[in-house]
């Protein structure tokens, strides 16, 4: 289960994505999950996946180690593919079975849909490869700091989403364990009726969420003991420095959404 989940894992390495500011991560990935929604033809789609392939390569992401992350998420973008072929009714009919219309527009609208899915998904996953929690928490910090002008809690929000995704690897270890003991004890996870699979899934339900808050007390219980009272006041010992690697990224995101924006249909 490890293997197939990349959420939350950080990759070491020393790479040009490795070495970018964390600040420049975060913003590229927030524009990418906008401009993304720009592209409604082959050439637009083009465009991303060459982005979204560069970025891998450039990042030396081992493939094999994307593809097995990917893999649990593929049942959902068959199904959102063929749901598109099956129900969207546009353009020349291609073929028709009797009960089942497959038109031009439906295959091209589940291709794009997928596309859209995979490059969200391979590109967010990216920056917690390539990112550490901690220069998450403080590029998060950095980012929202003028809003502690209306109140908000941006050092808290920060480290809660740091934590989270620390510990999304951990609860996954955790429920692995859990899912082998009980399977040693009879519980049938990938076989057998539905009905039974579902009610074998209460007794791993139970020992996660024990096991969690008792993570959370100990981590509450560790922070306290060494003197962690918030942000008000607190130093980073991550000081972050944005260089021109950063601009130039940005310059070539901004080209690529001016290209998705003339280049639309």
């Amino acid at each position: 289960m490890m293997q197939n989940i990349i959420i939350g894992q950080y990759v070491p390495g020393k790479s040009y994505v490795h070495n970018l500011d964390p600040r420049a991560k975060l913003l590229t990935t927030f524009l990418f999950v906008i401009i993304v929604f720009l592209a409604n033809n082959w050439i637009t789609y083009a465009l991303l996946g060459a982005f979204t392939i560069s970025a891998i390569v450039v990042s030396r992401i081992p493939i094999r180690f994307i593809y097995n992350g990917l893999k649990p998420i593929l049942l959902i973008i068959i199904l959102t593919f063929f749901l598109h072929v099956f129900l969207t009714k546009e353009g020349p009919l291609l073929f028709d079975l009797g009960f089942i219309e497959v038109y031009q527009g439906g295959v091209e609208q589940g291709v794009f849909i997928s596309m859209r899915l995979l490059f969200l998904i391979m590109i967010t996953s990216l920056l917690t490869l390539t990112t550490t929690p901690i220069d998450i928490t403080v590029g998060l910090e950095t980012l929202l700091g003028p809003f502690k002008r209306f109140g908000l809690p941006v050092h808290e929000f920060a480290l809660m989403m740091s934590i989270a995704l620390r510990f999304i690897p951990t609860l996954l270890e955790e429920t692995e364990k859990i899912m082998k003991a009980q399977a040693a004890r009879g519980a049938q996870f990938s076989s057998g009726p539905i009905k039974e699979r579902l009610k074998s899934i209460v007794p791993l339900l139970v020992p996660l969420f024990v096991s969690a808050f008792k993570r959370a007390e100990d981590l509450a219980m560790a922070m306290e003991a060494r003197g962690y009272r918030g942000g008000e006041g607190r130093t980073s010992i991550r000081l972050l420095k944005w260089e021109a690697k950063d601009s130039l990224l940005f310059v070539f995101l901004l080209v690529l959404s001016i290209a998705l924006i003339l280049l639309r249909s």
